[in-house]
């Protein structure tokens, strides 16, 4: 009898350097490849233009093509990807049961909800005789691999990167060697086809209009462009007037690009010495720590890392939330980071730090608030990573921005926007005021203001509120935490 075995893809769109597809092929010998487009996450979401949808089916697609050319590089039958559009968990112990496989194989995945549902898949499998098991794949170093001498996890920052480091050998960054094997990749079953995204239910975005590629060559052609860049970094990645940053964020989050990939070439360059390939290798240490945060301690979705931050006192301001929300707050560094992210689904870090401290410590309102709506609008919403923001920003979280610093958007504007080259391009009612007033309108006179061709209030808001009042009331906020003793 021939060993089968099923791969189920989810956030690892890609055929090359893959764990579970590297495990299969080489322990079987015939094997398949699956995605599921899950009903139960695509039926949640608010909109049926969604950029993620568009982005993971142009993937996908992508990924099809490549599992054939793989397949006939290798002399295998054919290759190629099945497609369902369905709930996950019973599309995969449906097809396990059709292909008659002995073993399900995925790369695991830290969100409590995608491991209650590998739990269940696994349960069900295992009434059909069939095994189902995980491998690490879209992290470095997971769960209990980085420890305290303690034999606890970390919950600060730079001693955990340090012991990242560490143990980061040439063992974690091995490529795993799919080529090897792929003679194992099987025929596709008779009638097997792929949906459109129509057929999904969705409509097309603006993603074909966007500086984004998609799938695995889109993650390709941008490392390639990052790598001339990286050297500067360091420097760069503060200033989203600049192309400082690599723009693979979505490409981690859905696996298009190996993590191995990336921590090899960045470690290569650092150990020679390059300051920005330290810096962006702290980036990922970065990543593995929110998702070893994520899956030590799963309270977080709901609630402040630190428990006694749960009883800060939130502002209910709909009027404020709405400003917010729809780039009006009056501090154009703020809205053109919200505007970019609605015209692109992306916003650069920086400003993600800026935006989500202006929600928080100026307008005083709750970040899981600021949470979900990036949950909704980010192309490359990651859960763990967003989850780890918020609660830095709000400083409620694990190694959190300290509560009596806040960040101030005039300054944030001046540092890192000193131009106004970003505000321009996003506030482009603007774009006639001078460098030196961009960053804050209101402070100037209204005969300036009328010379540029601008009314606040008509053209652009007044601020919503004023920064130095809004720092003392959050300093308030909190110092009542402390003399509650905190």
């Amino acid at each position: 009898m021939t060993s089968s075995a099923l791969v189920w893809l989810r956030r690892d769109l890609r055929c090359d350097d893959h764990a579970a597809l590297y495990h299969a092929l080489r322990r079987f010998e015939r094997v398949y490849c699956a995605f599921v487009f899950d009903t139960e996450i695509l039926d949640a979401l608010p909109s049926r233009q969604d950029r993620r949808v568009e982005f993971i089916h142009a993937s996908v697609l992508q990924l099809h093509a490549a599992l054939q050319d793989l397949a006939a590089r290798s002399g295998a039958e054919g290759g190629g990807l099945i497609v369902r559009h369905g709930v996950a968990f019973e599309c995969v112990v449906q097809l396990a049961r059709e292909l008659g496989v002995q073993e399900v194989l995925a790369n695991r995945d830290y969100e409590p909800q995608a491991m209650a549902r590998d739990q269940q898949v696994a349960r069900e499998l295992q009434a059909l005789g069939i095994a189902f098991s995980d491998y690490k794949d879209q992290v470095l170093l997971d769960r209990d691999e980085v420890l305290t001498q303690q034999g606890r996890p970390y919950s600060v920052f730079t001693p955990y990167k340090r012991a990242w480091l560490q143990k980061l050998d040439a063992f974690q960054l091995k490529p795993y060697p799919v080529e090897r094997h792929a003679r194992h990749l099987a025929a596709l079953p008779a009638g097997e086809t792929l949906p459109s995204l129509q057929d999904l239910g969705f409509a097309p975005t603006n993603l074909a209009a966007l500086p984004l590629p998609v799938g695995m060559q889109g993650a390709q052609q941008l490392l390639a462009d990052f790598l001339p860049r990286m050297e500067a970094y360091q420097e760069a990645r503060d200033f989203p007037g600049r192309k400082g940053v690599s723009y693979l964020s979505v490409h981690l989050r859905f696996g298009t690009v190996s993590i191995r990939q990336l921590a090899r070439l960045a470690q290569q360059r650092a150990l020679q010495g390059d300051e920005g390939a330290q810096t962006w290798l702290s980036e990922l240490a970065w990543r593995d720590f929110y998702f070893m945060i994520l899956w030590h301690h799963p309270h977080v979705l709901t609630q402040s890392f630190r428990a006694e931050y749960d009883r800060v006192l939130w502002d209910d301001a709909p009027e404020l939330w709405q400003a917010w929300c729809e780039a009006r707050s009056g501090y154009p560094l703020v809205d053109a980071a919200m505007r970019q992210l609605h015209q692109t689904g992306y916003m650069h870090n920086r400003l993600r730090m800026v935006v989500a401290s202006f929600l928080t410590k100026d307008l005083g309102i709750d970040w899981r608030r600021g949470e979900r709506y990036f949950a909704e609008h980010l192309n490359d919403y990651d859960l763990a990573a967003n989850n780890g923001g918020w609660q830095w920003a709000a400083s409620t979280g694990c190694d959190a921005q300290p509560w009596f610093r806040i960040f101030n958007p005039v300054t944030q504007s001046q540092r890192f926007d000193p131009d106004g080259r970003f505000i321009r391009r996003y506030v482009p009612e603007l774009a006639r005021l001078p460098d030196k007033h961009i960053h804050f309108p209101a402070g100037m006179k209204p005969l300036e203001l009328q010379a540029c061709g601008v009314e606040l209030g008509r053209d652009y808001p007044q601020p919503v509120v004023d920064h130095a009042s809004a720092r003392q009331r959050t300093l308030m906020r909190f110092h009542f935490l402390q003399q509650d003793g905190l």
